[in-house]
């Protein structure tokens, strides 16, 4: 009984075994769990969304190093020196050290550079090209730009519209206007097609030199040749007729450039309220900066600015300081062009300790005064013969890097004299030694006659010394 009960288990079992093998794969996997599989993304597939992650350029050590030099004539040097050790330069050296030479002006040195890159026939960008006009112009080197702009083709570079625009808007900077207009007329010969740039660069031009009918005939043909004007065209436009107290005219100018579908900024605005408050109308002009987000246009940092400036010229500092709250509360930030209006004009009032105040409110508002602010600020204190809180904020400028002028030097070094502080008189000519700021002989003749007032023996004796034998 036992036995035959054992051989029944037995059997069951193999045709247990039987039937699971001829189960296919996939059915067995299926009856082992309940989940239908979940078919998995390839490795290599990223999501739609994803940004590819830009490596880090490579550093160049040449142009690492050379932004720690100052002096251009360690800067072609360390040029050399790189080459000399075995290092070959490339576009983004030459490039880097053209830049330093041109803001140090050191032009000889610049085209020595672009002689090397010629030499071993380095092929150029138009930007390096583009800044050195500008840097020339800037100098007042105005031939020097025209030469450069017809070498660019040399250089293995293409010359486009951008570098003949910033040419001639070198020519006017430089007071060049005829010489501008003579190369905007030959655009076309030159193979280029003005665009709305190179008309706002004339027109500005005119505009500055006070010739409205100039400025409106290039306007007309503008709009002949179908270019179309930018709000930098009619914000030229306007301010000019603002500045000349044309209001109306300024107004009818406005209302044509909405209907032509180019919406004024907050520039265009700053300057209907100049014109404004150049007539007395202040209130009018701050009901158009608050009307201004009507119109669709947000107020910026610049329409306070010039309601902190007609404020400050009418000496209307409580409402100034009222108007600085107002911003905060309207959750405008004030820059530091802002509380420098401020500063300026209390510093000319002599109002050097408010203007102070007004610094220390600045710089908790974290803001950082910029070499502007400092100057200001010295220059107040000694308009007020506060040579102390002149020297104060002086080392003030020193630590944050700004350098005062030669003259607040030389008017703080006297102030000091004036009161019998020799020891911080000489920090100041120490301080000027090391910016290589040297004085002439009357210069020096004045000095010692201030650091020896009340000593009749040494004032003698300074007199005896500079005077003709």
């Amino acid at each position: 009984m036992i036995r035959s009960r054992s051989n029944a288990i037995n059997q069951t079992k193999s045709l247990l075994y039987k039937c699971i093998n001829r189960i296919p794969s996939q059915q067995k996997h299926a009856s082992r769990r309940n989940k239908p599989r979940i078919k998995s993304k390839p490795r290599n597939q990223l999501p739609y969304n994803h940004k590819p992650v830009r490596k880090p350029r490579k550093s160049i050590p040449f142009v690492t190093d050379l932004k720690q030099i100052h002096e251009p004539d360690e800067a072609l040097s360390l040029f050399h020196h790189y080459h000399q050790m075995g290092s070959k330069h490339y576009y983004p050296s030459y490039a880097s050290l053209i830049y330093k030479l041109a803001r140090s002006r050191d032009f000889g040195a610049v085209e020595t550079v672009l002689g090397y890159l010629q030499d071993y026939n380095i092929r150029c960008k138009e930007t390096l090209f583009i800044a050195l006009i500008q840097h020339y112009g800037k100098a007042h080197l105005v031939d020097k730009a025209i030469e450069l702009f017809h070498r660019i083709t040399s250089f293995d570079c293409v010359r486009t519209l951008v570098s003949l625009n910033s040419l001639l808007n070198v020519l006017v900077d430089n007071d060049r206007l005829y010489d501008a207009k003579k190369m905007f007329d030959d655009f076309y010969k030159m193979g280029f097609r003005p665009n709305s740039i190179s008309f706002n660069i004339m027109i500005k031009g005119w505009l500055q030199k006070g010739q409205w009918q100039e400025a409106s005939r290039v306007f007309d043909e503008m709009l002949d040749r179908e270019v179309q004007p930018s709000v930098v065209t009619y914000n030229c436009l306007i301010g000019f007729l603002c500045r000349k107290g044309e209001m109306e005219k300024a107004k009818g100018l406005l209302k044509d450039m909405v209907k032509k579908g180019k919406y004024p900024n907050a520039v265009t605005y700053a300057l209907l309220m100049e014109g404004l408050c150049s007539k007395g109308e202040y209130n009018e002009a701050k009901k158009m900066m608050f009307d201004m987000a009507y119109r669709g246009c947000k107020p910026k940092l610049i329409n306070f600015g010039v309601l902190m400036s007609d404020l400050g010229k009418r000496g209307r500092f409580e409402e100034a300081k009222s108007l600085l709250s107002e911003m905060k509360k309207r959750r405008f930030r004030p820059d530091v062009v802002t509380y420098n209006i401020l500063i300026n004009y209390l510093c000319k009032e002599g109002r050097a300790a408010e203007a102070y105040k007004i610094l220390i409110d600045m710089q908790f508002g974290g803001r950082e005064p910029n070499a502007a602010t400092y100057r200001m600020m010295v220059d107040g204190f000694l308009r007020v013969e506060d040579f102390e809180g002149g020297l104060k904020v002086l080392n003030a400028m020193l630590t944050s890097r700004h350098c005062p002028r030669f003259e607040t030097f030389c008017c703080l070094l006297v102030g000091l004299l004036k009161c019998g502080k020799v020891d911080d008189a000489c920090f100041l000519l120490e301080e000027m030694e090391k910016r290589k700021m040297r004085f002439d002989l009357e210069a020096w003749e004045a000095l010692v006659t201030y650091a020896c007032i009340g000593d009749e023996h040494a004032s003698g004796l300074v007199s005896e010394l500079v005077s003709p034998h």
